[in-house]
């Protein structure tokens, strides 16, 4: 039985815990959706805990993975007056890929391309991106957060009959 791991989605507009969980063997890593495609979302940790008791889920609680997506929004927007560390922008990319691969809208358009591939080779070293990788890695991260919100807006909170908008 594969683990399930909580992810925060933190912002302005509320916060949300999704349930993830790592692809086995072949499978990719995604996150947790009902039988109808909807994005689970628990309004807090004991939602989650509570869902998982009812369900035979095992979660790791430790380590538990957050987006803070105003920041990431801010550096989308208006990279040259927001920092923000590059391992939040690899946990963002992270997360809008896993979003994309979970709610079946297919891989982003910006997800792939030789302009995007480089930005990606170059995340985990020091060599700065161009001006065109930048470009190109905002545009990735304004899809998935599109993707977020549109995703968010029409789920909910999933568990125990709770209704709310993120």
């Amino acid at each position: 039985m594969v683990d399930h791991y909580p992810y925060r989605v933190e912002g302005r507009a509320g916060n949300v815990t999704l349930a993830w969980r790592p692809g086995e063997g072949d499978a990719l890593d995604e996150f947790v959706v009902d039988d109808d495609g909807r994005l689970l979302m628990f309004p807090d940790r004991e939602s989650l805990r509570a869902h998982a008791a009812r369900n035979a889920w095992t979660v790791v609680w430790e380590g538990e993975a957050a987006l803070d997506r105003d920041a990431v929004r801010r550096w989308v927007e208006h990279p040259e007056s927001a920092s923000v560390a590059p391992g939040s922008l690899l946990d963002a990319w992270h997360f809008v890929e896993d979003l994309a691969r979970s709610v079946a809208s297919g891989p982003l358009r910006t997800s792939r391309g030789p302009v995007i591939d480089s930005a990606w080779e170059k995340i985990y070293g020091a060599e700065p991106w161009t001006e065109e990788e930048t470009t190109a890695v905002r545009e990735l991260l304004r899809e998935g957060l599109d993707l977020w919100d549109r995703t968010a807006s029409g789920s909910g909170c999933q568990d125990s009959g709770l209704a709310g908008r993120v």
